[in-house]
């Protein structure tokens, strides 16, 4: 584990220093990033010209479950955004390159072209989650001061997790990208709006088979007072981090399987 952060961590910086020797360039672009992912709360502010409530929930409310969706997305997005260019790596037998190098392989694919501009998004969570606990008439107790960066942090994890399995399930695949952004990318938009909005069928779904649940709705429901839908005991909300380290362990075992499994393109 020692060896992979330090892999992952030489070569964040190595992108990274390349991004900054053009200034102006990585400003531009992390400012386009956080004009398009703004476009996603756009369309919320839109229903809401239209309606008070959205399944129940005020615009603050609504915008506190965007926040903390798109703020735990972004990091993991941030982290580890460049997995799925791992089937590209896979077709034209350029995986092949990192293999042979005397660094994991998990390091150096998740490093992969660190894009720093990515963090528009966590710049764009952060300040729509800022504005609504501005907005909001919480109870700031030490158990809900706790629970919120638990909560972005072990949201954060449970993405991390899906972005490594799939690109495990390329492996097998090929060419998976567009299966795992329904995960993450889907998954995400489905976060930033109230469980009340879906059918329990989904809901059950991202809480018992994809745990997407555990990123924002589950602990994010019991800061802002409300029940979830499905009326599970109250412990399950503070549940998130263990399920992003279960999540975690999983995904390693897939990814390791998936490795196991390559057998290059023989170029």
């Amino acid at each position: 584990m020692g060896e992979a952060l330090r892999a992952y961590g030489l070569i964040v910086w190595m992108w990274t220093r390349s991004t900054m020797a053009y200034r102006t360039s990585f400003v531009m672009t992390a400012l386009v990033n956080f004009a398009i992912t703004g476009l996603d709360f756009a369309a919320i502010l839109l229903m809401f010209s239209q309606t008070d409530r959205l399944g129940g929930f005020s615009l603050p409310e609504v915008a506190f479950l965007y926040g903390t969706a798109s703020t735990a997305f972004g990091l993991a997005d941030l982290a580890l955004g460049s997995m799925d260019r791992l089937g590209l790596r896979i077709r034209d037998g350029t995986l092949d390159t990192l293999l042979v190098r005397p660094a994991p392989v998990l390091a150096q694919v998740a490093a992969d072209r660190f894009a720093l501009r990515r963090i528009g998004r966590v710049s764009q969570g952060l300040l729509v989650l800022g504005w609504a606990v501005t907005r909001l008439d919480l109870d700031w107790t030490a158990q809900n001061l706790l629970l919120l960066p638990l909560m972005l942090l072990s949201g954060a994890g449970i993405f991390c997790a899906l972005f490594v399995a799939g690109a495990a399930f390329q492996f097998w695949a090929g060419d998976a990208s567009e299966v795992q952004n329904s995960f993450t990318y889907g998954g995400t938009t489905l976060l930033q709006y109230p469980p009340t909005v879906f059918t329990k069928d989904i809901v059950r779904g991202v809480t018992f088979v994809v745990p997407l649940a555990f990123a924002n709705w589950l602990p994010a429901l019991r800061i802002l007072g409300r029940q979830d839908p499905l009326g599970l005991p109250g412990w399950v909300d503070f549940a998130p981090p263990l399920v992003a380290v279960a999540c975690c362990a999983l995904a390693g075992v897939a990814w390791r399987a998936g490795l196991r499994s390559y057998r290059s393109t023989g170029s």
